[in-house]
């Protein structure tokens, strides 16, 4: 493509007051209405002084500047251009919104804006399909922390974790099925140099609590899927009582090793893997990765009532290591990863747990999506503001989420990334002409994305339905 004019033939003025750069914030927000952000956090949110007043207002408006694609205050002034005030009320000022969340304390997060954003999302599950579930299809439920890189020395709780990075820690349960894309249960905002564990064992409970009153009529148990940092007792058997089955990943300590070794050779069986190459003679896959299990019994050393009942599914991979190509040994020597499971064997076989386990690493694409959008960096130099932002943050992923869903179903957007549906969905300019009391969005001609952003506008603009609050 090239420019079609000389230089001298173009010229910019910013002055037309009927344009809007982000049409598609009408259909957002309007779900966004559905799903009771406004009400239900002009409901709960008690921010002191005056503030903490249109507590509502100032929420959609936080929420509407990420879905536009802010990732800071200063961004905010996205929803201050042209004809934005013909469209929205309470178009606020960024200095504005970000005292707002200055004034936020621990428990408004943990006790108030948690409960907006869980029942939020149970909200959209009533309204759109978010989890679709096939006959005795299991949801799974992801836990992971990261690390969001931070600069300067004004941020509170900001440090070195364990990836060596000076940030803050991010905790996110996210929920997903064959058939649909992750969307967010849970989420907390930790010190830097917080280990993975702590608090792991109360979001997954909270988790598992709204993923219960999402009401998915499947009957299945979910499954929750975690690295070896969350094996502990506290976050294994939280999930075990509120009605989960776990595959977690172990260390491998004497118990484990133990375990392993009592496995027999003829135990072992190919899997499919990166780079497998399959035998059309034989149907079988010639990989030099096998899997084997083995009964294992967790938490050995806490009383009997607390010990875990489950399966011990390993996978090893030849180690070729520098030191093993130098002077071969005289046996096969392997790496062994393992990890716990308490899905019984007759429903998942042990080639399948280890695909399925395998599959965790889909939470890695939330951290991505997330920190190419709001959490590109923390705002504000206070924690408990950074920790209303994520929960603000996840907001915006799950209405995101939804609105994909609802625009196209059957294709693409369906699972595609926040940055794509706001590229196609949000960010379309319109001109706004007035008629007889009504607006027209005047939107551009031949616009790829036209049949997607019609269905959304179609169907956020019927009757609400009733919402939880």
């Amino acid at each position: 493509m090239q420019f079609k004019h000389a230089p001298a033939a173009v010229s910019a003025v910013f002055d037309d007051p009927n344009l809007v750069s982000a049409a598609g914030l009408v259909p957002m927000l309007r779900l966004a209405q559905h799903a009771g952000v406004d009400r239900l956090a002009q409901a709960r949110l008690t921010v002191p002084t005056d503030k903490g007043s249109n507590a509502g207002s100032k929420v959609m408006a936080l929420v509407a500047g990420m879905v536009a694609g802010a990732d800071s205050i200063d961004d905010m002034n996205v929803l201050r251009h042209g004809g934005m005030g013909r469209l929205f009320h309470r178009a606020y000022a960024p200095s504005t919104l970000g005292s707002f969340l200055r004034e936020f304390t621990f428990g408004h997060v943990r006790r108030q804006l948690d409960a907006v954003s869980s029942r939020v999302v149970q909200n959209l599950a009533g309204q759109t399909p978010l989890l679709r579930l096939r006959d005795g299809e299991r949801v799974m439920v992801d836990l992971d922390d990261t690390i969001i890189e931070v600069h300067g020395y004004q941020k509170q709780g900001a440090g070195f974790g364990y990836s060596g990075v000076r940030g803050l820690n991010a905790l996110i349960a996210t929920a997903s099925t064959s058939s649909s894309a992750p969307v967010i249960l849970g989420q907390r905002l930790r010190q830097g140099k917080t280990g993975s564990p702590k608090g792991a064992a109360r979001i997954v409970g909270d988790a598992l609590a709204t993923l219960r009153r999402m009401s998915l009529g499947n009957g299945a148990r979910p499954l929750l899927r975690a690295d070896s940092a969350f094996y502990g007792h506290a976050t294994i058997g939280t999930a075990i009582t509120a009605g989960a089955d776990v595959s977690v990943t172990v260390r491998m300590d004497p118990a484990v090793k133990a375990a392993i070794a009592t496995i027999a050779e003829d135990a072992w069986e190919m899997i499919e893997y990166p780079n497998a190459i399959r035998d059309e003679s034989t149907g079988r896959w010639i990989s030099k990765a096998e899997v084997a299990e083995v009964p294992f019994t967790a938490f050995r050393s806490r009383k009997k009532a607390e010990r875990i009942e489950g399966r011990l599914v390993v996978r090893r991979i030849p180690d070729l290591g520098p030191t093993r190509v130098e002077q071969p040994t005289l046996f096969d020597v392997f790496r062994h990863h393992a990890f716990f499971t308490t899905t019984a064997k007759n429903a998942i076989g042990t080639v399948v747990a280890d695909k399925t386990h395998r599959g965790h690493a889909i939470i890695e694409q939330v951290h991505a999506d997330l920190k190419a959008g709001p959490l590109a960096h923390l705002p504000s130099g206070v924690f408990t503001a950074n920790s209303a932002w994520l929960v603000l943050a996840v907001i915006a992923f799950n209405l995101t989420r939804a609105a994909g869903i609802i625009a196209d179903r059957a294709g693409r957007l369906a699972k595609a990334t926040t940055a794509t549906i706001r590229r196609t969905l949000v960010t379309v300019p319109a001109r706004l002409a007035r008629s007889a009391r009504r607006i027209t969005l005047h939107l551009p001609s031949t616009w790829p994305w036209e049949a997607a952003f019609a269905r959304l506008f179609a169907v956020t603009h019927a009757p609400p339905p009733s919402v939880a609050t």
